[in-house]
């Protein structure tokens, strides 16, 4: 915020300064820190400096005084993004300014951020976690394709609303944003149509002006490929029996592996059980022929 010197605004005078007004003060410079329309702390503080550097005859406590007043003690705004206020409350604006990232020094007292128009990719956990104040965020025509399940943590109270419209996103977890409590924009991305989407769609409240651009870019069939996902439910299709029916098809083929393995090796021990009974009683069977064949030639004998 620029900072104004009021006119009544008075300090003690530096040591052999002479005071133009009242004996044993003296009155900053009305130019010092004047409002010229900055909107960034930063060349706030170069201006203060130059007007500090170019006014004749300040003294060093003057310029001490000065100097302190224009340093921003609040928060600070980004370098690439412009913060001002909207209805009383802070607005930070990154619309087209080509990050890659968001922002890490972003004010903690933001009240709407547009993110909007940029090239960014992903969203963290705890992206946000420090701006408990935030209530609009707009993500829109990004390049985001994965979103973290704390993503939005430490912002889910306050949030009013989130835009994700224009991005590349294909799946979310439905965890990230179950847990909000804003108004949400997922148009016109390449949707993945699944169960997790499908309970996004059922549970989270969804912007009803763009939840009919919500389309499937590709789908469990064909057939449901390139239509709203609103018309496909609409029709009786639910992906989440079609999970339930696909995990309970996967486990019977399991139990039926499992249980071929069992009769496989019952009918392996039983042969082998029998090809061994089979040699024991030849053996036996073999030992009487001997016997009487030994009898036999002792008589002869």
């Amino acid at each position: 915020m620029p900072c104004h010197i009021p006119s009544t605004l008075r300090f003690p005078p530096a040591m052999g300064e002479a005071s133009p007004g009242r004996r044993g003060a003296a009155v900053l410079p009305r130019n010092c820190c004047s409002h010229r329309g900055i909107t960034s702390h930063h060349a706030e503080l170069a201006g203060c400096k130059m007007t500090l550097t170019t006014t004749p005859g300040a003294g060093v406590t003057q310029a001490f005084f000065c100097l302190l007043l224009c340093v921003p003690w609040g928060s600070s705004c980004p370098p690439s993004c412009q913060c001002t206020e909207r209805a009383g409350a802070k607005a930070v604006l990154c619309s087209s300014r080509h990050l890659e990232e968001i922002p890490k020094d972003i004010p903690k007292d933001a009240v709407f951020l547009k993110l909007d128009a940029n090239s960014i990719t992903r969203i963290p956990s705890n992206a946000f976690r420090h701006l408990s104040h935030l209530e609009e965020l707009d993500l829109s025509r990004n390049a985001i394709e994965k979103i973290d399940r704390a993503a939005f943590k430490g912002v889910a109270a306050g949030l009013r609303t989130l835009d994700l419209s224009s991005n590349r996103i294909r799946s979310i977890p439905k965890e990230a944003l179950l847990a909000l409590n804003a108004k949400l924009r997922l148009a016109n991305n390449p949707w993945h149509c699944e169960c997790a989407l499908q309970e996004v769609l059922w549970e989270a409240r969804l912007d009803p002006d763009s939840v009919q651009d919500i389309t499937c870019h590709t789908a469990p069939r064909e057939e449901y490929v390139g239509k709203p996902l609103l018309q496909v439910l609409d029709a009786g299709v639910n992906f989440c029996s079609v999970r339930q029916r696909t995990t309970d098809v996967a486990m019977f083929i399991t139990m039926f592996g499992w249980f071929a393995m069992v009769i496989v090796y019952v009918i392996c021990y039983v042969r082998h059980n029998r090809e061994d009974s089979c040699k024991q009683v030849d053996y036996l069977k073999s030992l009487p022929s001997a016997q009487g064949h030994a009898e036999t030639t002792s008589t002869a004998l």
